[in-house]
């Protein structure tokens, strides 16, 4: 293995001539602890340990996805961090958060998921504040993952289509949310008391889906 960069904000390394029985190594070692996140992309290997503003941005994004599923009564399943890999892609991730919403009951239960079989998640999570991350759309789209809602500079709604992700401004598995709604509770979630937080947050949402019923 040779690593390629070091990226200057100090929590990510690329490394490159990674094959994949080093990745699924790793990831065994790493199996039940919570440290560096890892990418795998056909050799190339990203090793990513988050800083608190990351995990900070992470948290209000999923708290609105599950406060407004709450609110809708959708049931759903957030399994963080979850591995996600496929051998026959020589690809794996593993998002910031996850959530299994339409196929939820598919996973129910499961202690592991094999992407063979099982359904990819409907929504994943990606926070990348330096802007200098892998490209992980790829891997989400050789797993065909539906959606994606990426933070760089702002809020993003991506979704798959034919293979390829396109920027829209309505989520497809939360349509009552929209990149200016998550946008307006993410700033605020960045300034406010957490308990503040969510209580606003989910009067906002249960005003949000009574103005759509």
């Amino acid at each position: 293995m040779s690593v390629i960069s070091k990226q200057s904000s100090a929590d990510r390394v690329i490394v490159r001539n990674v094959s994949w029985t080093t990745y699924e190594s790793l990831l065994k070692d790493l199996d039940d602890h919570r440290g560096p996140r890892l990418a795998y992309d056909r050799g190339i290997l990203e090793i990513m340990s988050p800083f608190i503003e990351h995990e900070n941005i992470n948290w209000i994004l999923a708290s609105i996805v599950d406060l407004t599923l709450a609110e809708m009564d959708v049931d759903s399943q957030n399994v963080g961090m979850t591995t996600f890999k496929k051998e026959a892609e020589k690809r794996g991730f593993e998002a910031d958060s996850s959530f299994y919403i339409r196929n939820v009951d598919r996973i129910r239960g499961k202690k592991r998921l094999d992407m063979s079989i099982d359904p990819p998640p409907d929504l994943v999570i990606e926070v990348d504040v330096t802007n200098d991350s892998l490209n992980k759309f790829p891997l989400y789209a050789s797993l065909k993952v539906p959606e994606v809602w990426r933070f760089r500079d702002a809020l993003e709604i991506w979704i798959l289509e034919q293979g390829t992700y396109f920027k829209q401004p309505v989520s497809k598995a939360i349509p009552i949310l929209t990149d200016g709604i998550i946008s307006r509770l993410l700033e605020s979630g960045l300034t406010s008391k957490r308990t503040v937080w969510l209580r606003e947050s989910r009067a906002t949402i249960r005003a949000f889906i009574s103005a759509t019923s």
